[in-house]
């Protein structure tokens, strides 16, 4: 018979499960946008009571990935396009203080953990894996943020970064997932001013870097919003 500590684990492992798979398909977009996520049926699928599913749903809400309505079912949350100017402004900001503040400073293993999610990140654009590279970005620019130094900057970059990565699937499904060579080169870009404390330069770069972003994503949204969009997943 399992105690009541035994039992925490094995719940706090479903928990893990069952948040990890749903949230890897709600960014990856297999989960659309809108799709209900009934306890039942989720519990029937991963083999599991209600209660670690209930947890991960929980924990979904928290990065603002789900919603649940006032009939108090659950769905994916929607992506409020109206937001993005507000979002984009913090996302250049953001780009900005991180990327200068690591000029400034310097840390060899973080260094080499920036130039790892580098190298992680071409190798997943040359393979047209749309979620690692979305992954490997977001790891890359929050190791910048953590050489900056300020770690309230670092939780408020990820947290942009997370909310931007549905965004940059549907981005990145217009390349029909071949994204263009000009990302890989504007984060060595970023690396080289980093490394040789150019804090002007970086700070141009990162500036730079969120103008090309965020112009394309516009492009992109008054241009495909209205239509559906066929997401080949990575």
């Amino acid at each position: 018979m399992q105690s009541d500590a035994e039992n925490v684990r094995v719940r706090g492992s479903g928990t893990q499960s069952v948040y990890v798979t749903l949230r890897r398909e709600i960014l990856s977009m297999a989960l659309e946008p809108g799709s209900p996520l009934d306890e039942v049926r989720l519990s029937e699928r991963f083999g599991m009571s209600r209660t670690p599913v209930r947890e991960a749903l929980l924990r979904l809400a928290a990065d603002g990935l789900v919603t649940t309505l006032p009939n108090r079912n659950t769905i994916v949350a929607t992506i409020d396009f109206a937001g993005l100017p507000t979002y984009f402004e913090a996302l250049t900001l953001m780009y900005r203080v991180t990327t200068r503040g690591a000029a400034q400073r310097r840390d060899a293993a973080i260094m080499r953990t920036i130039r790892a999610h580098q190298k992680d990140f071409a190798d997943a654009v040359l393979a047209r894996d749309a979620f690692a590279m979305i992954e490997a970005n977001r790891e890359f620019h929050v190791a910048i943020a953590e050489l900056a130094g300020n770690p309230y900057y670092t939780t408020f970059f990820t947290r942009l970064l997370d909310e931007g990565r549905r965004i940059l699937r549907l981005y990145y499904s217009t390349f029909d997932d071949r994204l263009p060579r000009q990302y890989v080169d504007e984060h060595e870009e970023m690396i080289a001013a980093i490394e040789a404390g150019d804090v002007e330069q970086a700070d141009k770069l990162a500036i730079d870097h969120a103008a090309q972003i965020v112009r394309q994503i516009q492009d992109y949204v008054a241009r495909d919003m209205d239509r559906p969009v066929a997401v080949k997943l990575g």
